[in-house]
C-alpha cells in the first residue's frame, strides 16, 4: 500500500482554492500527467460525481474511473476509484486567514503484482509528483 498526505500553503482565499481543486475539469491545468479528466456532472464536485481520467505516470498510461463519495462544501471531498488503479483519497481546503489557505492532497493506493515490489520507488515518484502539482496549483491561483 502507498499512502501519502501532502500539503501546501496557497496565498489565496479558501474559496478561490476550492473553486479550482473541487472542479475536476480543471485538474489538467495543475496536475501534471493528467491528459484528460471528464467529470459528470461538470463543475464543483458533489456526492456521486463520476470521473473518467487518463493520466501518465512513471512511463505508463492509466485509465481510471472514479466517484466522489463525500463532500463538505467549501472544505473537503473524498473519492474512490471504480476502475483502473485501486485507490481512494481526498482534497482538503483549510483557511489560515482571509488570504491564505492550507491545501492537503491525500491518496491511498493498493498495489498489486509487480507494483508491490517497486512500491518504495513508486511512493517516492508519487510524492515528488504531488508536491510539484501543489506548486503548480499555487501558480494557477496566482494567475
Amino acid at each position: 500500500m502507498i499512502e501519502l498526505r501532502e500539503q501546501g500553503e496557497i496565498p489565496r482565499p479558501a474559496g478561490e482554492v476550492w473553486a479550482i481543486v473541487a472542479d475536476y475539469g480543471r485538474d489538467p491545468s495543475w496536475r501534471r500527467g493528467v491528459e484528460t479528466m471528464d467529470p459528470k456532472p461538470a463543475g464543483i464536485v458533489q456526492v456521486g460525481t463520476t470521473t473518467a481520467e487518463v493520466m501518465r505516470f512513471a512511463g505508463r498510461t492509466y485509465r481510471n474511473g472514479g466517484e466522489v463519495v463525500m463532500v463538505d462544501p467549501g472544505r473537503a471531498f473524498a473519492w474512490r476509484t471504480t476502475s483502473g488503479i485501486d485507490a481512494e483519497g481526498g482534497r482538503f481546503v483549510e483557511p489560515l486567514d482571509e488570504g491564505r489557505t492550507l491545501f492537503t492532497f491525500h491518496v491511498r493506493i493498493r498495489t498489486r503484482g509487480v507494483e508491490s515490489v517497486v512500491a518504495p520507488v513508486l511512493r517516492w515518484l508519487l510524492r515528488r509528483a504531488i508536491r510539484a502539482d501543489i506548486r503548480r496549483l499555487v501558480n494557477q491561483c496566482d494567475s
